[in-house]
């Protein structure tokens, strides 16, 4: 093998000068590390989002919300950035709080957390909450199941009910919820139970309602998404179960006989590292071993904490796609066979 193989693509030293986001990132491929990493997730998201027929899901995990990333998940939705989301159901309980005109705070991790809990105040890291507010919240949330009424229904078609009651209140339009709402975006909670929204739902099932969140629907559901879409894409911030539930529907797919090949792109953000073992930080090489992900598939993991990486990777993606009109699917939901999937032209 001839030297060159290995010499005749050169690093570029990155310049200080008056320059867009989207051209800072085109500079930084020439790098190395993970500034190199970064920039080459906002190529290829700009990539998938240039293909046909192409369903883009992103998983969201970590305290995203309280963090200030709500309106960057929101704007990707409006955007149709994203066609599906999976969250932990905390970044979208967090979401109602703030659409509802409710704040966390800007904190310190320096302090006395019993100072804290003996005046109400709840920490995540260097951001504040107050504890009554939240439980304001979770009555809210009880209040509308009963509203409800008895039901048994997937946690997609929750979330969709939940997005039109906060619309219904005059919850901001740049909640993630009222957003997807809007948008006819799917939202997947697949561990609803584990957030406040579970703990609402818990105080009406005290009260006598009936409602079950049938997750077991929520697998079918968000499998057939990844079944009948031309191509699929998908973008992990952070890992944990939402990462896991979007990943699995490639297996669950090929063993009911179809066999569609893995993910066509994969993108993540996270700061855990894979030899630990854990599923949020193992690597999409590792995927492809399992038949998650498509041993051809643009791959780009970035080892970062999100909260750097969400801000510069939106920016430099509001200024590539300007211009960008996408291809994007159209769900619906009541076709002859479940879902029906068409692209828009």
């Amino acid at each position: 093998m001839h030297l060159n193989v290995f010499t005749d693509n050169p690093t570029v030293p990155i310049d200080v000068k008056d320059r867009s986001v989207s051209e800072l990132m085109e500079g930084m491929l020439k790098t190395g590390f993970q500034g190199r990493k970064l920039a080459e997730s906002v190529q290829a998201w700009h990539n998938m989002l240039k293909e046909k027929n192409m369903t883009v899901l992103m998983g969201l995990s970590g305290a995203m919300v309280p963090a200030g990333m709500r309106r960057i998940i929101s704007y990707m939705i409006r955007e149709r950035m994203i066609d599906c989301l999976v969250s932990t159901g905390a970044n979208l309980f967090h979401d109602s709080h703030e659409a509802l005109g409710k704040k966390h705070y800007v904190g310190s991790h320096l302090v006395d957390d019993e100072n804290l809990f003996e005046h109400g105040v709840d920490r995540i890291y260097d951001v504040f909450a107050v504890e009554e507010e939240f439980r304001t919240a979770d009555n809210l949330i009880a209040d509308f199941a009963e509203e409800i009424g008895e039901i048994s229904c997937s946690s997609r078609e929750f979330m969709y009910l939940l997005g039109k009651e906060l619309a219904k209140r005059g919850a901001a339009e740049d909640s993630i919820i009222v957003s997807a709402y809007r948008h006819n975006i799917p939202i997947f909670v697949p561990a609803l139970s584990d957030s406040s929204i579970g703990i609402g739902l818990t105080i009406a099932r005290r009260r006598g309602l009936k409602l079950e969140i049938d997750q077991i629907k929520d697998v079918d559901e968000v499998t057939q998404i990844v079944e009948k879409s031309g191509k699929t894409g998908v973008v992990y911030i952070g890992g944990g179960v939402p990462k896991n539930f979007i990943q699995q529907t490639e297996v669950i797919a090929s063993i009911l006989g179809m066999q569609i090949g893995g993910h066509d792109y994969a993108i993540q953000y996270t700061t855990d590292a894979p030899h630990w073992g854990g599923l949020s930080g193992c690597t999409f090489d590792e995927a492809v071993s399992w038949g998650k992900i498509a041993s051809q598939a643009k791959k780009v993991q970035v080892f970062v904490d999100a909260t750097i990486a969400l801000p510069i990777v939106a920016h430099a993606l509001y200024e590539k796609c300007r211009e960008l009109k996408r291809n994007a699917p159209i769900f619906n939901w009541d076709g002859p066979e479940g879902l029906d999937i068409d692209y828009r032209e």
